[in-house]
Order: C-alpha cells, then sequence, then structure tokens
C-alpha cells in the first residue's frame, strides 16, 4: 500500500469514527433533552440575580464544599457487595383509605422511599420530593433504577395542597413524574431558578412558587419556611449550581416538621433551630455518602449531630432505600443511624416504605421502629468516616482538607 493510500484510508477511519462518535453523542443529548429542563430567563433570571448568595451565574453555599475528586471516583471501584439488595426490599403497600380521615394526632408522615413523603399536618397535607418509579437519570435506558414498585400508585395519591421541590437533581425532581402532576390543583414550592423546570414540563406558571432562603408561603395557617442546605443543584454538565437549593421548615397551628432535602452539616442549622424548632419530627438525609465528598450529604451519625442541633423530638432518617447512589451497603444507613443514635439516646423512627407514623402517637422508648431490613455487611463509622468540613466542634478548624 502506497503512502497516499494509507493515509486517504486514515483520513477515512478518523472521519468515520469522528462521525460516529458525534452521533452517539447526539443521540444521547437528544434523549434527555426533555427531560435536562430549561434554563430560568427574564423576570425569573432577575430575581436570581438579586439573590446575596448568586454570584457570577451560580449559587454558593454559605460554607464552601470539599471534594476530592480522584478518592471518589476510587471509592466507586470499591462497591460493597450488597449496594443493590440480593433480595427484594420488603414494602409495606400502603391503604390509600387512610387518608380520607385526618391523622388523630394532627400530624402524620408516610415514607414513601428515598426523599418522597407525604406529610399531612395541622390540616395541611404536602408532598416532598415526589419520585414514583424510574430511574434517578435524564435517560430511560441507563443510570440508578428504583429496587421496588411504589408503594402508593401515583394515581392514588389522595389530594395534595402543596408539593414542596428541594432541589433540581435527578433523584429529587424526575421530570417523568412532574409531567404526570401538570393537572394536580396543587401548588409547587421549590428554590429560586427551578421554576423554570416545571414551567418547561407543563407546570402553570400561576401555581409555581419559588422561594429563597428565609422566605415563606402560608397554606391555611401553616408556614411552609425556604431554610438553608448545604449541597448543589444542576441536571447536567453546564448547569451545576444555577439554580438554588433548599430545605424547608414547616410551622403549623400545633405541630413543626423539617425536611433536610440535600444537605451536608454545617452550623446555620443551629439557626434554624433556634428559629424554627423545636421539630416534632426531623427528617434528614442519611445514605448516598462518602469519605471523599462530606459536604454534599451528611451521612449518618451527623445526621443525628442536625437533628439535635434542630431541636428534633423524633428523628426519621430519608434518603435511603430506594435507589443506589453511592457505594457503601445499602442497610448500611440505618444500621449506623441505630448506633449513633443509641449513643446519643436519640428518639428514631425507621418506618418502612409505605408505613405511616404519627410522632406523637409512637411510644415513648427511643427506637419505635421493629427491623424491617435484613442482616448484611456493612462499614461502621471507624471504617469509612463522614465528617463534613469548616464544622467548629466538628471537623479541625482550619480542616486541613480545606486551603
Amino acid at each position: 500500500m502506497t503512502t497516499r493510500l494509507f493515509l486517504r484510508l486514515a483520513v477515512r477511519v478518523v472521519v468515520a469514527f469522528a462521525v460516529a462518535v458525534g452521533i452517539f453523542f447526539f443521540v444521547v443529548v437528544a434523549s434527555g433533552w426533555r427531560a435536562f429542563g430549561h434554563g430560568a430567563s427574564g423576570e425569573r433570571r432577575a430575581r436570581m440575580e438579586q439573590n446575596p448568595h448568586y454570584t457570577d451565574g451560580i449559587f454558593e453555599n454559605i460554607d464552601p464544599m470539599w471534594n476530592d475528586m480522584v478518592g471518589a471516583m476510587a471509592g466507586f471501584a470499591d462497591m460493597s457487595p450488597v449496594a443493590d439488595p440480593p433480595a427484594p426490599v420488603p414494602v409495606m403497600n400502603v391503604d390509600k383509605a387512610i387518608f380520607q380521615a385526618p391523622p388523630a394526632s394532627g400530624l402524620r408522615v408516610t415514607w414513601l422511599g428515598h426523599s418522597t413523603v407525604i406529610i399531612e399536618i395541622d390540616g395541611v397535607r404536602l408532598l416532598t420530593d415526589p419520585i414514583f418509579g424510574g430511574r434517578a437519570s435524564p435517560f430511560t435506558w441507563v443510570g440508578p433504577h428504583t429496587w421496588y414498585e411504589p408503594p402508593l400508585a401515583l394515581e392514588d395519591v389522595p389530594p395534595v395542597d402543596a408539593v414542596l421541590i428541594s432541589h433540581d437533581h435527578h433523584d429529587h425532581l424526575q421530570h417523568s413524574t412532574i409531567e404526570r402532576l401538570v393537572d394536580w390543583d396543587t401548588t409547587f414550592i421549590a428554590p429560586l431558578g427551578v421554576g423554570a423546570h416545571l414551567e418547561y414540563w407543563g407546570i402553570k406558571k400561576e401555581r409555581i412558587v419559588e422561594v429563597e432562603w428565609g422566605q415563606s408561603h402560608s397554606i391555611r395557617g401553616v408556614s411552609v419556611t425556604s431554610t438553608p442546605s448545604r449541597h448543589a443543584s444542576g441536571r447536567q454538565v453546564l448547569d451545576q449550581m444555577a439554580t438554588l437549593w433548599t430545605s424547608f421548615a414547616v410551622k403549623g397551628p400545633t405541630h413543626r416538621v423539617f425536611f433536610s432535602g440535600d444537605t451536608g452539616l454545617f452550623s446555620g442549622m443551629k439557626d434554624i433551630g433556634v428559629t424554627h424548632g423545636p421539630f416534632d419530627v426531623v427528617m434528614v438525609e442519611v445514605g448516598a455518602y462518602s469519605r471523599y465528598w462530606p459536604d454534599w450529604h451528611i451521612g449518618p451519625e451527623q445526621a443525628l449531630i442536625a437533628n439535635e442541633w434542630l431541636g428534633g423530638r423524633l428523628f426519621m432518617p430519608i434518603h435511603w432505600g430506594l435507589w443506589n447512589l453511592s457505594s457503601h451497603g445499602w442497610t448500611e444507613p440505618v444500621e449506623r443511624v441505630l448506633v449513633e443514635a443509641e449513643a446519643r439516646q436519640t428518639r428514631i423512627a425507621i418506618p418502612q416504605p409505605g408505613q405511616s407514623i404519627e410522632p406523637q402517637a409512637l411510644p415513648a422508648s427511643r427506637v419505635t421502629t421493629t427491623k424491617w431490613w435484613p442482616d448484611l455487611p456493612w462499614q461502621t463509622a471507624a471504617e469509612h468516616p463522614v465528617i463534613s468540613t469548616r464544622v467548629p466542634g466538628v471537623s479541625p478548624v482550619p480542616d486541613p482538607r480545606v486551603p
């Protein structure tokens, strides 16, 4: 073969490869395009730009986050053999008739898995971060898939006064679920910028209430207040931190509930407890953690520190038990929560997916739930510590991991 023929062949191979790669990426982007959502513009963008935590096109945490990206990639290479359940997860299918009468105590929470909770408080019903099957991904063909069908079908969810969205990550804001809520006669309460996604997917603008930290929305005497969290946002590579993230303090005439969304530990939780607590039940995420990104997700032990700072009378772990989002065993979060709760003498309830609890109707004992998950191998806090940075009294100050 002559040099000229070889070069022609080489060019053709390179061009063919480039075209194939281009087609692949086009197909990938096209398949997830609608799920990526839509960026904020106009009045919405103008309001975001006035927020004190918004700088140069992104929102910033009160305390910056630290990550060891190299360690994080290596951590996923050390995946627990039981990161996915080796047997079906025990699920308690919800009897929809339970919602025909209000809770006798005035407060009832029904955990549907991960961060999806139905909160009934002083005559108002709320639904948090709704996920009803599918993947934590913009795609239908790849990404973490739920381990079980929803304990309550979306069609059987009772009318709710508001849907609370904590942030726009795919495991909290699932476009396939939101598109099924378009005809709901309800209000969507979401942090700044997230309303652009909702509107793009068909939710009417007048049904969307976008809140910033410290802002409240009232529903028949129950206030839903956006409170800070330490996390991030983004639905694709180019929109990281472009929308706000939040936790929620829900206060009624006689009851109070805290919902964390996703968060690392930060000292501002003490201020939330002083201003909005104490809470009848504190729901804080405990799953999907790593020592290599300890500021993104709080971890089991620090979740109980947060509970104390928030003034929680009952702690209920969320953000676990639905899909594999980290390398630890699927039951590890609650096993570690139980150990730490015993050490701290914390009153806790760990409902089964689909189970409803009334905090004030539970026994006074510290652990108010029968263990329903299997005995599987798990790492202790000593074996895999999760310690957030820049938290006085918890992590070293100044923290050696942060320049």
